[in-house]
């Protein structure tokens, strides 16, 4: 699991959106809240943001190098999707 989370050195920030209470954010939740702690540990020095606000619908943003951005929806994910997209976003270079 831990070179999963290795991400690219292009990679400058990862961002997740998603509702603290909220139903379609509930897998999103518990990805963050077993996932973390790894992903922190692997890439101590790339900023790791959970924005939560009410009423937001789950999605991951990946900040790259030169400002670029990828986002996804993490709506009506599961949690191993979920972990699919995140590995996939921060392993691509753009």
């Amino acid at each position: 699991m831990a070179s999963k989370y290795a991400f690219t050195q292009s990679l400058k920030e990862v961002r997740f959106l998603f509702c603290h209470t909220g139903e379609a954010s509930a897998a999103t939740r518990t990805f963050l809240t077993r996932a973390y702690p790894t992903m922190k540990k692997n890439n101590p020095y790339t900023p790791i943001l959970m924005r939560e606000a009410a009423g937001t619908l789950p999605k991951i943003y990946a900040r790259y190098d030169f400002g670029k951005e990828k986002s996804q929806s993490l709506e009506g994910l599961s949690d191993k999707q979920i972990e699919e997209a995140v590995t996939t976003l921060v392993k691509n270079e753009i």
